[in-house]
């Protein structure tokens, strides 16, 4: 079996109510639950949440809230590890034994069901650990800079000061969207970022962190330019 579990704590603090706030007319985790559902991947959908109100609402959408979370994994210190395999340690004392999971973020306006449909065929085909959303950054990291204490500027790796762009070898970071895995590797809490993961390669444009007030307005104007009905 196939589950989709999509963690969203009530006690958001730099965006409070983040998970369920309104955008472009959804709570924000609708988006989530909707892209799951359009996939096909899932014979189950659930929500793992500390909050009544949260619950209620992806409830509303089409998820499933079996069980709450306990307050011990609400905390601002809690892994998105722990949580899915709480989900799954949960699932299994009712009978449950789910094959894989995907963690899909509450907070991912811009995934996509095909993009979905390709990690779990990525998973299975390259017989990986993990599959997850990942894309390029948008300049050479190896010219990236810091600043001193005094403001001062250095690079972080000055032996790039002259190399040219297209000579640098491309990087990739995470999107933030999904991470499907073999259930037993999310439950020994395997590394993601290692040799026996694979990447579900995104386009720049639909990658955006939500985690500040300007993370939200570049995801508005972001998806007033894209429109719904060009993601999923």
């Amino acid at each position: 079996m196939k589950f989709a579990i999509i963690p969203a704590r009530g006690g958001s603090k730099r965006i409070p109510r983040k998970n369920i706030k309104q955008f472009y007319g959804k709570p924000m985790i609708a988006y989530s639950i909707e892209a799951a559902k359009m996939s096909g991947c899932f014979d189950r959908i659930i929500v793992s949440t500390d909050d009544a109100e949260i619950a209620h609402v992806a409830e509303t959408y089409g998820a499933e809230v079996p069980f709450m979370r306990p307050p011990e994994l609400a905390d601002d210190y809690t892994t998105t590890g722990q949580v899915i395999a709480q989900v799954i340690e949960q699932l299994s004392g009712l009978g449950e034994r789910p094959e894989l999971i995907c963690c899909i973020y509450a907070t991912a306006p811009f995934v996509h069901s095909s993009d979905l449909k390709r990690g779990l065929e990525l998973l299975r085909s390259e017989g990986a650990d993990f599959a997850f959303s990942a894309t390029t950054f948008p300049f050479p990291i190896q010219r990236a800079l810091r600043l001193d204490e005094n403001k001062r500027v250095a690079m972080f790796q000055s032996e790039h000061l002259l190399t040219r762009s297209q000579d640098l070898e491309e990087a990739y970071h995470d999107a933030g969207q999904f991470y499907w895995g073999k259930s037993q590797a999310f439950v020994e809490q395997r590394p993601i970022f290692s040799p026996s993961s694979v990447a579900v390669i995104l386009p720049r444009i639909r990658v955006q962190d939500i985690d500040t007030a300007e993370d939200w307005e570049c995801s508005e104007a972001l998806f007033s330019l894209l429109g719904d009905g060009k993601l999923k």
